[in-house]
């Protein structure tokens, strides 16, 4: 799988752009993925800040996150835009009835495809070696732009799952 998202990212974006990252519970069917990308695109364009448009970008990687970029060098992003991206994401939850808050379900690329693992499996993943420091992790948490090109997808010893990783390893 190719994880080079740099081409997929808007191009004039600074790298403090703000990022908000959503993990689907499942993969998007074609078919929602098309229709969500009509949503997604719809949302950006009407996307402002106290009737100041944003300089956004909402998009779908990898058939499962929902990415959204706003670059704050043209106007800040305040509370009540940031709710609107969040109400945008419970519409996209009610209607193709998958969960984008679950913080306890996390994502590893393993054995050439995007796996989810609920938090508390984890410690058995690691000692059963599904899951290595090797493994590529989705770190969701990511702020800005530069880190999401730089850290959103990374081994799991370069992420917080390392002193977990160590833990399971010593049991």
């Amino acid at each position: 799988m190719d994880f080079a998202i740099t081409e997929h990212l808007p191009e004039g974006f600074n790298d403090k752009s703000r990022v908000w990252i959503y993990q689907s519970s499942r993969l998007f069917f074609v078919s929602e993925a098309l229709e969500l990308e009509g949503i997604l695109e719809d949302f950006v364009n009407t996307w402002n800040a106290h009737g100041v448009p944003v300089k956004g970008f909402a998009n779908l990687f990898f058939g499962r996150f929902v990415v959204f970029i706003a670059d704050e060098t043209t106007g800040i992003v305040s509370g009540c835009s940031t709710d609107s991206s969040v109400r945008v994401i419970k519409e996209i939850e009610k209607k193709f009835k998958v969960n984008m808050f679950d913080r306890q379900l996390l994502s590893f690329f393993i054995n050439g495809k995007i796996e989810q693992l609920p938090i508390s499996q984890l410690e058995y993943a690691f000692q059963q070696g599904f899951v290595t420091s090797e493994s590529l992790y989705f770190n969701n948490t990511v702020l800005n732009k530069k880190e999401l090109v730089e850290k959103w997808i990374i081994p799991v010893a370069d992420s917080w799952l390392k002193t977990n990783l160590e833990k399971a390893t010593l049991k």
